[in-house]
């Protein structure tokens, strides 16, 4: 057990622009606030800084609301008063957000004292705001909010899906625990049940994508673009890369990575000795040995993390303690929690939340070390001077949480004390990380296609789907019999509905992550230096620049691909012998 009474408890900088007393009940309580950003006088440099913090002092107010907001719907998506609070602020708060942000954005970015304001990371604002201004249309404003509308039923629709295995009633995540059984038909009985359930909900779910893309579309379009995905590049500030860079992404990982997912496979298919390797086969240890159990509860999971992040770093450490300390964390699955797992950024406190949902799994224990990563970061960046500077962009953000998986590896005895079961877990952890690239490509591929083509039907989403995954999958997997349940495999995937385009920043951090872990191998000391210097940074810096400080490439060639692949491969094999 962690003993909570020794760790500090951070405390919120004071709000001395809006007051300590401030709360949000309605827009009427926070208007005068922008307006007075709005039609203050800025005469020096000094009065522009101060006016940057006041701005930066209600966007983290108002921003930490929202989360909460966020995080309470999430734990439990059943409760209609949650589902309101966060509603009220989409349609009441972020409609008035936008119009004041746009007017507050041209009231400074031709300002003649910009130039005086030298504290790294104006720079970066200011692009930024420049941006913002250059798509911002006061129709999109209405239609992005009954997009975020839109966007939340999927949380509710996943978030009702359970299925039923020898009489208990289990969310789809515990469910998918059974494809770790040494029983192929135990592992059978839960992928279709898990698979069924899914596909009970597919026109749905289709129907709502439909609706997303329509309203997308027509979003990118009022804003001068040619679709969706041309806005989403301006809109999430992808100044770094083009979508031309995703596409060399997509060829590289095709030609460096998959064809080790077809040897992968072939072995795989040997060592469990079946005459063909069906979608159950692919969890299971492959010599017959029982599913990996890091923990059994939410807390041991926690505890070891900490534990773990502590012989790492103990700052590392103490940053988990002070959010268990806070009640930060909602970590276990049940029902009527939203699928998927974040760490939230809490811009006033500074300390964020982590919310997941663990059974008992391998999986679940690196998505608490991969939260913990976002977690760091969060703290690492608190005391930045501007809300701006710590809203690091993904391809950023996910180099945090990605690396923190690798270069704590060399501790995860903390959960494995027999060294064969670290040797497994260190081992499936490398393999998901060359069937990650494949599967990031697939999804980043076919929301390219599907926003290049916004009138596409349901029936040809199939086939570009099915068209596209076998791009990047192995060649081996039988899918007879399966094909309903294989043309709908990218419904799984949240980031389709809830954050478009948010994904490709997974592999381009993951490429940027085992270059972190390379280091750390050679030179622990200056490998774990050179990632919380990059982390540190928050968004002062380019992506480019953020990479140079953790001495890794940003580079997404073949070339670079393959070496990295290679280092795997190698530390694969050493774990192997």
């Amino acid at each position: 057990m962690i003993d909570q009474e020794t760790v500090h408890i951070p405390t919120r900088a004071g709000r001395v622009f809006i007051g300590e007393e401030f709360d949000l009940k309605s827009w009427n309580d926070v208007q005068p606030f922008f307006e007075n950003l709005k039609n203050r006088e800025i005469n020096s440099a000094e009065d522009l800084k101060q006016w940057f913090s006041d701005r930066s002092e209600i966007e983290s107010y108002l921003s930490e609301n929202f989360a909460w907001r966020y995080i309470r719907q999430t734990c439990d998506t059943a409760n209609t008063g949650l589902i309101n609070a966060l509603q009220f602020f989409i349609t009441e708060i972020q409609p008035k957000l936008a119009e004041y942000g746009n007017a507050l954005d041209k009231k400074v970015v031709d300002n003649p004292f910009l130039d005086e304001l030298t504290e790294p990371g104006f720079a970066i604002t200011l692009r930024g705001m420049k941006k913002a201004i250059e798509i911002f249309r006061d129709e999109n404003i209405p239609l992005i909010t009954e997009m975020q509308t839109e966007e939340r039923k999927y949380g509710a629709i996943a978030g009702a899906m359970t299925v039923t295995l020898d009489g208990e009633e289990m969310t789809l995540q515990k469910a998918a625990d059974r494809l770790q059984s040494t029983n192929r038909a135990i592992r059978e009985e839960a992928w279709r049940a898990i698979s069924e359930r899914r596909y009970q909900d597919h026109d749905k779910l289709d129907e709502l994508l439909n609706s997303l893309i329509t309203l997308r579309n027509k979003v990118g379009q009022n804003a001068g673009f040619d679709n969706y995905r041309d806005y989403m590049f301006a809109a999430m500030g992808r100044f770094d890369y083009t979508p031309e860079d995703c596409f060399n992404f997509h060829d590289s990982v095709k030609k460096a990575v998959v064809p080790l997912l077809n040897t992968m496979a072939i072995a795989r298919k040997a060592s469990l000795q079946v005459d063909s390797l069906r979608p159950w086969d692919t969890k299971v240890d492959p010599k017959g040995l029982p599913p990996l159990k890091p923990f059994a509860t939410g807390e041991e999971l926690l505890d070891k993390t900490i534990r773990c992040f502590t012989r790492l770093d103990p700052f590392l450490g103490n940053c988990l303690k002070v959010m268990k300390a806070m009640n930060h964390l909602d970590l276990e699955s049940r029902k009527g929690k939203a699928p998927g797992g974040y760490n939230y950024p809490l811009d006033e406190i500074g300390v964020p939340f982590i919310f997941m949902n663990a059974t008992s799994n391998l999986r679940d224990m690196v998505t608490l070390l991969h939260e913990g990563g976002h977690a760091v970061h969060s703290f690492v960046t608190r005391d930045l001077s501007l809300n701006s500077f710590k809203h690091t962009p993904s391809e950023v953000a996910e180099l945090a949480s990605m690396s923190m998986e690798l270069i704590t590896m060399d501790f995860w005895d903390e959960f494995f004390e027999n060294e064969t079961d670290l040797k497994r877990a260190k081992i499936q952890h490398l393999e998901s990380i060359i069937e990650t690239l494949p599967w990031v490509a697939t999804v980043d591929k076919f929301q390219h296609w599907m926003y290049e083509n916004p009138a596409h039907t349901a029936t040809e989403r199939q086939a570009a789907w099915v068209r596209i995954y076998e791009e990047f999958t192995d060649s081996v997997m039988d899918w007879t019999g399966l094909e309903n349940f294989k043309k709908y495999l990218w419904q799984r995937q949240l980031h389709i509905y809830e954050v478009p385009f948010y994904y490709i920043e997974y592999g381009i951090a993951q490429l940027g992550a085992i270059g972190v872990w390379k280091n750390y191998r050679e030179n622990p000391e200056a490998g774990l230096k050179g990632y919380l210097d990059a982390l540190k940074l928050g968004y002062t810096a380019t992506i480019g620049e953020i990479y140079q400080a953790a001495n890794v490439p940003f580079d997404f060639s073949e070339k670079n691909i393959t070496e990295l692949m290679q280092f795997v491969s190698n530390e694969l094999e050493a774990l192997k012998k």
